[in-house]
């Protein structure tokens, strides 16, 4: 099948009036997507600011505790040993014949 070119198109060539109106319009679209586009950055930002505050909220109180267990320092809850301190070197002694 071949494709047969044809010289003379059926569309006429834009005018010069024709050419403005599109730049005028492809200006608009591209200013309102610009528009959008920040407006978005915007929601974006602010939506991610409330997390960060809710989530600064929340958890407040750990904050606190954390902060007063480590004034004191040792962790609520937490039992106080009998002062045993296990210390020392192992040497492990392997058998040859045990080895297999």
């Amino acid at each position: 099948m071949q494709i047969k070119y044809i010289s003379g198109s059926p569309i006429p060539p834009a005018s010069p009036l024709r050419k403005l109106v599109g730049l005028v319009v492809t200006v608009a679209v591209l200013a309102l997507a610009l528009m959008f586009s920040a407006v978005l950055l915007v929601v974006i930002v602010i939506l991610g600011t409330l997390g960060w505050a809710w989530l600064w909220w929340k958890t407040r109180e750990l904050r606190k505790r954390l902060r007063e267990a480590s004034q004191q320092g040792v962790m609520p809850g937490a039992k106080a040993s009998n002062d045993e301190v296990f210390e020392g070197e192992v040497i492990r002694v392997v058998d040859p014949k045990e080895e297999k």
